[in-house]
């Protein structure tokens, strides 16, 4: 079956579900002084829950790839949609600390199957030199929804930070039905909805496979920064420069912006070199290395004397770890196919939700004590040696390389 025409309208439409997935996630974080102060609580207890809600989005990755795998997209994001979309609407309704770890811990299993998702997406409509360029189109959904923070901070502060989570709860339940009729009116290549049992066992095989092994190591090398970004930028600006937290948010949607940039710069590199003869998985490790030395300009935050310039930076960073992330996330993709690309895609997800179980209370700790720049370098340093995991990752010759490996 040939590639679809219209296959970049389908996979767009697809990547909406990223938007609503991260809008729901960070809304969280945006909005989290006020949410804070109306709760009483510190930013350690803030740096918990977002621990706890790592600790439900790491244990359920695994299952929501397998799910993928073995029901098909159409099912598995529907019901995954719909579980984030009704977590998400409970956010509002809480009136404790408790209540509110609880749906957010519900909320990051049901979200656990949106990055996954994509990535299957990717590999059933995209062709293989075009996984980078679609994985750098997901990120445009992912910063799309952290670049909305001033909208849902002038809501929250005309109304309550309640509000805005029944507002995109309700949109993302929205959503459901405009892909399901756009699936079917743009078929995706292959038809991959559900496996046999032996490629049910194969998902399960695949944490033993030493490629998926070194590219679950060097996401969690990789992501650390992410995590501070996405999850503490306003945070950042409010405790080092002092800004208030409409200031804050009136800058931090600029380096998700800016992010975008560097997401379609990683998927180009890449593809500039698969186009000049390099097999797929050494051009995207090329493109995380140019990537990684890159991102090293975070470490000149310090330096900087205002909250503009620490923007500048801090989008500088953003550029190129979306760079080299779209290149991590294809890895999977290009190593075992569409058929696996949920499981596979679903581990890293996992191991991101690791890292942040671990790495948030950290960061909340720096933060309640104003020692950001310590956050800083523990993120940024470990990159170099995130590339260094995926030196010398090889190409499968066939799809039968990896039958004999597993």
């Amino acid at each position: 079956m040939r590639y679809h025409p219209l296959r970049w309208i389908a996979f767009s439409v697809f990547v909406l579900s990223s938007t609503l997935n991260y809008v729901d996630r960070f809304l969280l974080n945006q909005l989290g002084p006020l949410i804070i102060t109306d709760l009483g609580m510190s930013k350690i207890t803030f740096g918990w829950i977002l621990s706890l809600s790592s600790v439900a989005y790491a244990a359920a990755s695994l299952f929501a790839g397998w799910m993928l795998d073995r029901l098909g997209v159409n099912r598995a994001i529907s019901i995954a949609v719909g579980w984030w979309s009704l977590a998400g609407i409970g956010t509002a309704l809480v009136r404790s600390i408790p209540g509110l770890s609880f749906c957010r811990a519900a909320l990051a299993a049901g979200e656990s199957a949106g990055v996954p998702s994509v990535g299957k997406v990717n590999g059933l409509y995209l062709k293989p030199s075009e996984h980078a360029l679609g994985a750098a189109a997901n990120q445009i959904g992912l910063s799309i929804g952290l670049a909305l923070a001033p909208i849902w901070t002038v809501m929250a502060m005309t109304y309550s930070w309640r509000r805005p989570f029944v507002v995109t709860g309700m949109v993302s339940l929205l959503w459901i039905p405009v892909w399901l009729l756009v699936s079917r009116l743009i078929p995706p290549r292959t038809e991959t909805a559900v496996q046999p049992i032996s490629e049910e066992r194969t998902s399960f095989r695949l944490l033993r496979h030493p490629a998926l092994i070194r590219i679950v190591a060097a996401n969690v090398l990789w992501m650390g920064g992410y995590s501070l970004w996405s999850n503490w930028m306003t945070f950042y600006l409010m405790g080092v420069y002092g800004v208030d937290l409409r200031t804050a948010n009136n800058y931090s949607w600029i380096p998700p912006l800016v992010s975008n940039f560097g997401a379609f710069f990683g998927g180009w590199l890449s593809l500039y070199w698969i186009r000049t003869n390099t097999a797929p998985v050494p051009a995207r490790s090329r493109a995380v290395w140019v990537s990684a030395i890159a991102s090293l300009v975070a470490l000149l935050l310090p330096l900087a004397p205002n909250v503009k310039w620490a923007t500048v930076l801090i989008s500088a960073n953003f550029f190129f770890l979306l760079a080299g992330s779209v290149n991590i996330y294809a890895l999977p993709i290009d190593l075992f196919g569409a058929a696996h690309a949920g499981f596979a895609v679903a581990a890293l997800t996992c191991a991101y939700g690791i890292l942040q179980t671990v790495i948030s209370p950290l960061i909340g700790y720096f933060a309640e004590r104003k020692l950001y720049n310590g956050a800083v370098w523990l993120t940024v340093a470990p990159l170099v040696l995130s590339a260094l995991v995926l030196n010398g990752l090889r190409q499968p010759s066939s799809e039968n390389d990896l039958g004999r490996e597993l």
